[in-house]
């Protein structure tokens, strides 16, 4: 059964922020927008960029290598639909940031 990590206080990502960490043997980005947290697979399923390190635009973030936008809540590739990169289950519990690590083998 998979399990939440704590991986940063509740006001260490600003609104409209983003940041990448190390969680088992992959990198997560988390997302602050609209008061809500996302988190990412990091790396871009297109080129492996870093989506944590990529800008944010609204409920978007744009890969840095190719400028492609992914949505925040699906993954979904705004520019090619058919790409989606993985979203990681995130929430704030009490004064802590977790996200959930998947389960080894599980995608």
């Amino acid at each position: 059964m998979s399990e939440y990590v704590t991986v940063a206080k509740v006001g260490e990502i600003s609104e409209g922020r983003r940041t990448a960490f190390p969680v088992g043997d992959r990198d997560v980005a988390v997302f602050h927008v609209g008061g809500k947290y996302y988190a990412l697979d990091d790396f871009c399923p297109h080129m492996g960029a870093s989506l944590g390190t990529s800008g944010v635009y609204g409920d978007t973030v744009v890969c840095s290598r190719r400028m492609w936008a992914f949505n925040l809540s699906d993954g979904v590739c705004v520019d090619v639909p058919t790409l989606k990169g993985e979203t990681i289950e995130v929430r704030a519990q009490g004064s802590e940031i977790q996200v959930r690590v998947p389960e080894t083998g599980a995608s």
